[in-house]
């Protein structure tokens, strides 16, 4: 059963609020519409790309029917301490899963990510976690904000590697779903994110030169005018 199935199942739809995140693309949004209930946004947690449950409970109004969790990049969400939200005040929750894949493919991105963890200097590299699959390698660029991002993404894809901005434009930025809310975790992720290549079949001499056009780099560029 489908988001949609599983919000009207639960007697979700006309004049109810589900929380969603911003941090993505407008598929969850689009469901709850669907459903005929009104999308609510909350900021995520910076490490996990996820909702966070505090963010979560401080938008919780008297509408507020569910919560929909989507599992980010291959870092799973805090469903502990989003779950304990659920249960005291009373909403249903519900999780987006990611796509299953072979353990062989998720044991060499992990490997390959433990390999880029340990070489990457002048951006932030994901926070190590357990059960994180790596399906997006996603690290943070330092500096002054989108600018300094895409002139990075740009001088990595000169030399070759093949990154890309995983949120260009958060979804309360949308024309279709525009809010007036604050979402600084949300914002701030869209403006310093890159996906680095880290899939299973690339070769430690791939990887040795995905390394090599990141660190000559220094991670801090001159905003791009």
């Amino acid at each position: 059963m489908g988001t949609v199935g599983m919000l009207k199942a639960a007697g979700v739809g006309l004049g109810d609020e589900v929380i969603v995140p911003a941090y993505g693309n407008a598929a969850m949004a689009e469901e709850v519409a669907r459903a005929g209930a009104l999308p609510v946004f909350a900021d995520i947690d910076p490490a996990t790309y996820c909702l966070d449950a505090a963010a979560v409970e401080a938008v919780v109004s008297a509408r507020t029917a569910a919560v929909i969790v989507v599992h980010r990049f291959g870092r799973p969400a805090d469903m502990g301490q989003l779950g304990d939200v659920g249960r005291r005040r009373g909403l249903l929750v519900l999780e987006q899963a990611e796509s299953s894949e072979s353990y062989g493919e998720v044991t060499r991105r992990q490997a390959h990510a433990k390999y880029l963890d340990g070489r990457l200097t002048g951006v932030s590299t994901p926070e190590p976690a357990r059960g994180h699959t790596y399906q997006q390698y996603v690290v943070r660029i330092p500096g002054n904000g989108r600018p300094d991002r895409d002139a990075f993404a740009r001088a990595v894809k000169s030399k070759g590697v093949d990154c890309r901005v995983p949120v260009k434009t958060p979804v309360h930025r949308l024309p279709q779903f525009r809010r007036d809310v604050v979402l600084p975790e949300t914002e701030r992720a869209a403006d310093e994110t890159l996906a680095l290549p880290v899939a299973g079949s690339m070769t430690r001499r791939e990887l040795q030169r995905l390394v090599s056009a990141c660190n000559a780099l220094g991670g801090l560029l001159q905003p791009a005018f």
